[in-house]
């Protein structure tokens, strides 16, 4: 029997974190609640909530029509406490929000010490709408296609597509094996461009680092400005590391313009990140 902590795990895995483009009012919302909500205990008033959306441009109406889709999703759910009317993280949502943390918070690269794991599947075409399901959020966190029905990904993303699989209730159609040393033909990189888009994950780094390379120059670093400038800058980051399966070196372009886009966001949330929290903190907590 499952504990009630991988319950959740594998509840969190059927909700999609990516599923809203990066600068929408509900990706915005979606990053507000994972980096901030979640250190108020998981709950908060719609009124501080709207406030907090609207320093972020998101106007009081349509932080409105956000929630409600996000209740639909299962993302939140309606609770007052001491009077006032809120909104509650659902225990699938916090497991969501926890799956992406060591990746948005922590880039990991592959190293020699970490192995692969193959995936293979073969499912018949009456579960062809869980099919699907399963090739879009395996790709959603970084798994590459190797060929129809094997994919291939770090060791050290094994547990989530796992969850993945199980949340689909797909497990007698899933075999996976731990792997070493591919042997393929030509080269390892030319392998790595066949098994992910390399193009457009390398534009989603140069464009991150683009859009927000001026950050650490911020004249005004008050905690309501680190606020208002670092969560538009987390909200395009988060999506880039569940994508980026974090491949080694040998296997990456010479160019690769990752390590400079994962070393601004570094940087940037260690100087904005607890004056944001701080900031947000001292809102709902006012009198």
């Amino acid at each position: 029997m499952n504990s009630p902590r991988t319950d959740r795990a594998i509840a969190g895995a059927v909700l999609d974190d990516l599923d809203a483009r990066p600068g929408s009012a509900t990706s915005l919302a979606r990053t507000v609640l994972g980096a901030f909500v979640r250190d108020l205990g998981g709950w908060i008033a719609i009124a501080d909530f709207t406030e907090l959306l609207a320093l972020l441009g998101v106007p009081a109406q349509t932080t409105r029509t956000t929630v409600t889709r996000l209740k639909g999703k299962g993302v939140l759910r309606a609770e007052s406490r001491g009077g006032r009317n809120g909104y509650a993280l659902t225990d699938a949502a916090i497991a969501m929000f926890e799956r992406g943390d060591p990746r948005i918070f922590g880039f990991r690269q592959m190293t020699p010490e970490d192995g692969w794991r193959l995936l293979s599947f073969g499912i018949p075409e009456s579960e062809r709408a869980a099919r699907h399901q399963l090739r879009r959020r395996l790709s959603s966190i970084g798994c590459g296609t190797a060929s129809a029905g094997l994919w291939i990904y770090p060791e050290y993303l094994a547990a989530e597509a796992a969850a993945i699989v199980t949340a689909l209730e797909l497990d007698r159609y899933v075999t996976s094996f731990r792997a070493t040393d591919p042997a393929v033909p030509g080269t390892l990189r030319e392998a790595a461009a066949q098994w992910w888009d390399l193009n457009d994950l390398a534009a989603k780094h140069r464009g991150f680092h683009e859009q927000h390379r001026h950050i650490l120059d911020l004249d005004d670093t008050s905690d309501r400005n680190a606020f208002a400038h670092f969560i538009p800058m987390l909200d395009e980051w988060r999506i880039i590391p569940y994508l980026d399966p974090g491949l080694p070196d040998e296997m990456l372009p010479h160019d690769w313009p990752g390590p400079a886009s994962v070393q601004l966001f570094a940087e940037a949330r260690q100087r904005y990140l607890e004056p944001s929290r701080r900031w947000v903190r001292a809102l709902v907590e006012k009198p």
